[in-house]
């Protein structure tokens, strides 16, 4: 069910040589960037005609306006199952609390007597936020992605996710009731490619947008990527996937538990075992196939998931070679199942999220941690962040100096512009001093 990588015995190479030796997805953005180059452009020149055409040629649905009605999203949140609304409320709570203390205050420092540099934040004015549809749904990434960008203070949000023929057009209900618990009222039925190239161009409904974030298919990750210069993205997100660095004291049951909750997201979800316990990896073998066979999405998602190139257990000589391998690997989601989990988890360098000993599972984190599941895929957490009140703000340097704060420094602005042969720069000193350098 899944395969295994030994690599025992050997000294571990570095770097790119380690990465290679790792399982991971096949996920071609590349070429997925010229099948969405048209559709881009197409809602470019035709805005909310193109989107109504592709969301029949691609959701099977006939819309008569991309944008979701107030009432539609009021009926949602009415009909929304009481334990479900619960669920979602705490969620709500407890990714506030995580991100207000996010939030950045501007400084000002004193870098000579009458000159200063202050930093200060401004946040993001208009994002598009992107809740996937397909497969699942899931109103907790709207929650993830709301949350951040309201804590960061963004004054205009809209959030888009793809028409659900069953529903008549609309998205998920659920996606729409939580919309309405983040008081989140402008919402689009467009998925895909579609409703980022709606947000990055605008169309007669929609104001173009400053930023997109929020996860996607691969189509998602092309488009973003089309885009990047024009708008701001988050990250070009991958298959989803989880790694657990695990000694011979974690328990089996647990850690096959957690390889299948990734697995049953997608076909290409990742789910990885690093280990220096033979017992142990044997025993999750042979965990699996119990649990495998006792849930849902087994064929279309779980076993393709789990046989693929993206998921195997990896034997190591030691925890030491593991941490080796998990830094390595980058993992979106990493799980420390280890005798003091703690300080193992302390020494990792490259994850979105790190998860603590038996107690916190990734699917804490998913729903109710209070962390945020918008995380980097495909080896990204070695550059790049999860989404955050910080994804949502710019820092701005305010630069000033008195006359004599000025006067004390031109020489070394001077000197170094005609060192890099740019006497302009250093002209514009000198002009504000009768065009001599000021005397030391």
């Amino acid at each position: 069910m899944i395969s295994r990588i030994d690599l025992r015995g050997d000294t571990l190479p570095e770097g790119g040589a380690l990465r290679d030796l790792l399982p991971r997805a096949e996920f071609d953005v590349e070429a997925a960037l010229e099948k969405v180059r048209p559709i881009c452009e197409d809602v470019h020149h035709r805005g909310t005609a193109a989107l109504i055409e592709y969301a029949r040629k691609f959701d099977g649905v006939e819309l008569e306006q991309v944008r979701v009605p107030a009432e539609a999203i009021e009926a949602a949140l009415d009909a929304l199952d009481p334990a479900v609304r619960a669920a979602l409320e705490e969620s709500i709570r407890r990714a506030r609390i995580v991100h207000r203390n996010q939030r950045r205050t501007e400084h000002t420092t004193q870098v000579v007597p009458g000159g200063t540099v202050t930093e200060k934040w401004v946040p993001v004015e208009r994002v598009g936020l992107y809740a996937p549809g397909g497969r699942s749904v899931y109103p907790s990434s709207v929650v993830m992605n709301v949350v951040p960008a309201q804590e960061a203070g963004v004054e205009s949000i809209a959030l888009a996710s793809p028409p659900q023929k069953e529903f008549g057009g609309l998205p998920h209900p659920t996606i729409l009731a939580a919309c309405a618990l983040l008081g989140v009222d402008e919402v689009y039925a467009a998925g895909g490619a579609v409703a980022v190239a709606m947000f990055a161009y605008g169309t007669q409904d929609c104001l173009p947008v400053n930023m997109v974030t929020g996860p996607g298919n691969i189509w998602v990750a092309a488009a973003k990527r089309y885009f990047t210069g024009k708008i701001g993205i988050d990250t070009e997100a991958g298959p989803t996937e989880i790694a657990v660095l695990a000694d011979s004291t974690a328990d089996p049951v647990h850690v096959a538990a957690d390889l299948i909750s990734q697995a049953e997201h997608d076909p290409l979800a990742a789910a990885v075992l690093v280990t220096d316990s033979e017992e142990l990896a044997a025993a999750v073998e042979k965990e699996l196939e119990p649990q495998v066979a006792a849930t849902k999405h087994v064929e279309d998602r779980i076993k393709p998931a789990l046989a693929g190139r993206q998921s195997a257990i990896v034997l190591v000589d030691s925890l030491e070679d593991g941490l080796k391998v998990v830094d390595a690997y980058g993992a979106e989601h990493l799980e420390i199942q280890t005798a003091d989990a703690a300080a193992w988890a302390a020494r990792v360098r490259n994850a979105g999220a790190i998860f603590v000993g038996p107690w916190a599972p990734v699917s804490l984190g998913d729903y109710c941690a209070g962390s945020n599941h918008v995380l980097p895929t495909g080896g990204c957490a070695c550059h790049s962040s999860g989404l955050s009140v910080q994804s949502f703000l710019r820092g701005i340097h305010i630069v000033d100096y008195t006359r004599d704060a000025l006067a004390e420094v031109t020489h070394h602005v001077v000197t170094l512009a005609e060192a890099e042969d740019l006497p302009a720069h250093g002209a514009a000193l000198k002009a504000r001093f009768g065009w001599k350098v000021p005397t030391q």
